[in-house]
């Protein structure tokens, strides 16, 4: 047995067997066996081959037992892959994504990975792959999404100081006819849709590009579109032009649309036909204007988005008329469905109790 004797003693075979016996891990009670024939004197081959080994691989089992005992005798667990970023730089990494790109410094306006993975090995000294930076990115939490477009003049701060303080602005707004009644929230805007139209996202094979019509003719009308999303209600017109005429139509719809004996708040932008001197507003309305360049604040907006990729992208419009059916088509695919109203329309700051 030279070569492979075992200096550690303080178990017999028996104990070694009996360990074996509880031993979850089939191929360290394997292991166990062949030490407790070692133990009994059993010879190197026989040993080994008993236990399903060479007698190379029985002798390095003997030097883990006589080093670590039965514990030994079990595969050491891998630690895994090191991390290749500590905590802190990941989160430097997340706050570097956050901010976006330098045009000047990086010479890009959105990062790619092979820009992080730069920045990456400038900031850190860790050299990765760009594959590696978008799981690193995912593991993050950061997803590649379409930003929302903002206007380069927008005030932040009085966009949200209008939502904050909208209780107290519809308050005021109310004319004194108006006061002890009840009042419901309506927002208003409007969406140019013509034969210059849109096209959305479909369903596709991985790799093809799927093609879809898109006229070039120049022919449109105007959606004006209004709701109320605590009643789920609607009003909308389909015009030729968007003007202070127009816009006194829809208001007429509107306040047929407004419950018996309430007022309506009508949210709406600053557009210059919303502030015409011409205007005619009906007595059961009161408008209320959002804060200048706030399209975002408009509920509204994402039902033309939302009409869009439903029913009016990947269209050819015949001419006017069909341009007026669709439009009508569309809205009226929209209107019906009350809780496609509630959840497109619903804002938490615009719910109010007077």
């Amino acid at each position: 047995m030279a070569g492979i004797a075992i200096t550690r003693m303080e178990l017999t075979a028996a104990q070694v067997r009996a360990a074996a016996a509880k031993v979850k891990d089939a191929v360290a009670a394997r292991r166990m066996l062949a030490i407790a024939l070692v133990l009994e004197g059993v010879d190197r081959k026989t040993a080994a081959a008993t236990c399903g080994m060479d007698r190379q691989t029985l002798r390095d089992w003997v030097h883990r037992y006589n080093a670590e005992g039965l514990s030994g005798l079990s595969n050491w667990k891998s630690p895994g892959r090191q991390q290749w970023l500590t905590p802190a730089q990941k989160a430097a990494l997340a706050a570097l994504v956050e901010q976006g790109p330098d045009p000047e410094r990086d010479g890009v306006v959105r990062w790619r990975r092979k820009d992080l993975k730069r920045r990456i090995e400038e900031m850190f000294g860790v050299v990765t792959q760009g594959r590696t930076v978008g799981a690193q990115l995912a593991a993050l939490g950061f997803v590649r999404l379409t930003p929302r477009p903002r206007h380069p003049k927008a005030d932040e701060a009085a966009q949200e100081a209008f939502q904050k303080n909208f209780s107290d602005k519809v308050a005021a707004a109310l004319p004194e006819h108006a006061r002890g009644r009840p009042v419901e929230i309506w927002l208003q805007d409007e969406a140019r849709v013509g034969q210059q139209g849109t096209l959305t996202r479909v369903w596709a094979r991985r790799g093809t590009r799927p093609r879809g019509p898109r006229d070039r003719r120049c022919k449109w009308a105007y959606m004006f579109g209004a709701v109320c999303s605590a009643r789920a209600a609607s009003a909308a017109l389909v015009l030729p032009k968007a003007n202070a005429d127009a816009l006194s139509r829809h208001l007429a719809e509107i306040s047929r649309q407004v419950a018996a004996g309430a007022n309506a708040i009508l949210v709406l932008d600053g557009a210059g036909w919303h502030c015409a001197a011409d205007l005619i507003v009906p007595d059961n309305l009161t408008l209320l204007h959002l804060p200048p360049y706030a399209p975002e604040l408009n509920p509204v907006e994402n039902i033309w988005e939302y009409l869009r990729k439903n029913k009016l992208a990947i269209t050819v419009f015949d001419g006017y008329d069909d341009i007026i059916d669709k439009c009508c088509r569309a809205w009226n695919f929209f209107a019906n469905d009350k809780s496609a109203v509630a959840s497109i329309t619903s804002r938490r700051w615009a719910q109010v109790k007077l």
